[in-house]
């Protein structure tokens, strides 16, 4: 398993980390298998969707934020939890297949950080498995 960090910069923002997650599939040297992306954190994510154009990125926080505002009458203490539940919602990992030693992603699909509690430094964990012939 490889680790790297991401440090936002905004309360809630998506960043695309396609190539690290791609750069550690790369090192492992394994052809064909499956990707793990895990983010250790309660008020993050990770998501795969569409990275061509950064107006999705904007239109998937602006929704979330309806659906869940920041403010609301909420019982964790803390003031931060419409990052628990939107965390939630998008959910702490993604499994992508690796296919000639590069993630099998969609053409306009990229893999993104959802950082819904910032600015703060993240970890992000890639566990790659090796299919078996």
């Amino acid at each position: 398993m490889k680790n790297f960090s991401v440090r936002t910069k905004q309360r809630i923002e998506m960043v695309d980390v396609t190539e690290q997650v791609q750069q550690i599939v790369r090192e492992s040297g394994v052809r064909s298998g499956v990707c793990l992306v895990f983010v250790p954190h309660t008020t993050a994510a990770i998501t795969i969707n569409e990275g061509a154009d950064s107006s999705v990125r904007l239109d998937i926080t602006e929704t979330l934020s309806e659906l869940v505002p920041f403010g609301a009458s909420y019982h964790h203490l803390e003031g931060n939890s419409d990052a628990h539940i939107k965390a939630s919602l998008i959910g702490p990992s993604v499994t992508i297949p690796v296919e000639n030693g590069r993630l099998a992603l969609g053409t306009w699909q990229r893999v993104f950080f959802c950082e819904f509690d910032g600015p703060r430094a993240r970890q992000i964990f890639v566990q790659i498995v090796e299919a078996k012939s």
